[in-house]
């Protein structure tokens, strides 16, 4: 039994997981108005990735997995300055952060 534990959780728990954190994202970006709850929502769809990426690498053996995983964390961190700097952009103009608000950005 202290063997079981000792191993942690398998890499269906990390999938299930992963694919939870996904559908609460998926609504997050579906359901909101607010520009920053739908960044914050995308965000825990990378992570869902993420994690998949990790749990897939842990239990095949391979690191290749754990190395992409670190490349779409810095690309995520690029996307939430960009995203951040569009938020500011449209509150600046707009006074609100609301999504139907950001239609001013289509050129």
């Amino acid at each position: 039994m202290s063997e079981l534990l000792a191993q942690g959780p398998g890499l269906e728990a990390w999938l299930l997981l992963a694919a939870v954190l996904f559908a609460i994202g998926l609504y997050g970006v579906l359901s909101r108005k607010n520009l920053i709850a739908i960044l914050l929502s995308v965000e825990l769809m990378a992570n869902a990735v993420n994690l998949n990426l990790v749990a897939l690498s842990r239990y095949s053996g391979n690191l290749v997995g754990q190395a992409v995983t670190m490349f779409t964390i810095a690309l995520t961190v690029a996307e939430v300055v960009i995203g951040l700097a569009i938020v500011i952009l449209v509150y600046r103009t707009r006074r609100g952060i609301e999504a139907d608000q950001a239609d001013m950005l289509r050129g």
